[in-house]
C-alpha cells in the first residue's frame, strides 16, 4: 500500500507539472516553446492562468510528499536519505514557492525592475536549478553502492548530469534565444528521473 501511494505522488506530481506547462504555452497566443521560460505562461497579468499556478503547487506538494516518503522504500543510505530530503525541499516545495509568486510579464531577471514575487521567483528558481542535479547525482553515486540489481543509480547519475549541463547553459546567458529550450530539457531530465524513481518503487513492492 505504501509504495503504491508513493508511486502515485510521484508520477501524479510529474504529470501536473507536464501538463500545466503544455497547457500554458498553448493558451498564448505567440508564445514560444523555444526561446520563451515556463513562467512566463502565467506570470502575473496574463489572463486566466490561475489554474496553472494551482496546477504548479499540486505538483509540486506531491512530487515533495514523493521525495520525503522515498527513501522509506528504499536501502537505508545517507547519501539517498539526504539527496531525497534535498530534493523535496528546493524541487517539490521550490515549485510550490514559484506557484505561489508568479513572475512579471516576460519574467525580467533585472533585480532592479523586478516586483517582489518576481524577486521571490527568481531567487527560488536560481536555487533550485542551482541545487537539484547535485542531488540526483549524489542519490546515484550513493545508490551504487547499495542498489546492484536497477537502473536508478545510473538514470540517477545521467539525469543529474545532463541537467547540471543546461542549466550551466541556461545560467550563462538568461536571456539568450533559445532558454525555453535549455530549461525544458532540464525539467525534462529531473521529470523522467522521478517517473524512473517512482516506477523503481513499485517494481520493488513485487
Amino acid at each position: 500500500m505504501k509504495h503504491n501511494f508513493i508511486f502515485i505522488t510521484g508520477v501524479l506530481g510529474a504529470l501536473l507539472f507536464i501538463i500545466a506547462s503544455i497547457l500554458g504555452g498553448m493558451q498564448i497566443q505567440g508564445y514560444s516553446f523555444i526561446s520563451q521560460y515556463i513562467s512566463e505562461s502565467y506570470a502575473s497579468g496574463v489572463a486566466n492562468t490561475a489554474y496553472l499556478r494551482y496546477m504548479y503547487i499540486a505538483s509540486g506538494l506531491l512530487i515533495a510528499l514523493f521525495a520525503f516518503m522515498a527513501p522509506s522504500t528504499l536501502p537505508k543510505g545517507k547519501g539517498i536519505k539526504i539527496g531525497f530530503f534535498v530534493f523535496a525541499i528546493f524541487y517539490g516545495l521550490g515549485t510550490v514557492t514559484t506557484g505561489i509568486f508568479p513572475c512579471d510579464i516576460g519574467c525580467n531577471p533585472d533585480p532592479e525592475k523586478a516586483s517582489f514575487s518576481q524577486f521571490i521567483h527568481t531567487t527560488v528558481g536560481f536555487l533550485v536549478y542551482a541545487v537539484v542535479p547535485f542531488c540526483l547525482m549524489g542519490i546515484g553515486f550513493s545508490a551504487k553502492k547499495v542498489i546492484k540489481a536497477s537502473k536508478l543509480p545510473k538514470v540517477s547519475i545521467i539525469c543529474g548530469g545532463i541537467a547540471l549541463a543546461f542549466v550551466l547553459l541556461l545560467f550563462s546567458n538568461p536571456t539568450g534565444p533559445f532558454i525555453g529550450l535549455l530549461q525544458r530539457v532540464i525539467e525534462c531530465s529531473i521529470l523522467f528521473w522521478i517517473f524512473n524513481a517512482a516506477f523503481h518503487i513499485l517494481r520493488k513492492k513485487h
